[in-house]
């Protein structure tokens, strides 16, 4: 899920990887894990968990 606006996208391990497009095409890098128990952010400017 995108950090700045909560657009909710999949990740790069799939096929379409929508979050990183919209990393890109919005300029919001930074988005979160909805899975359920994982607790971390990932920022595709850097390309390093926050």
């Amino acid at each position: 899920m995108c950090r700045t606006c909560g657009k909710v996208g999949c990740c790069d391990s799939s096929p379409m990887r929508h979050a990183r497009a919209h990393a890109v095409t919005a300029g919001h890098p930074i988005v979160r894990s909805l899975e359920l128990g994982e607790n971390w952010s990932w920022c595709y400017l850097d390309e390093a968990y926050v």
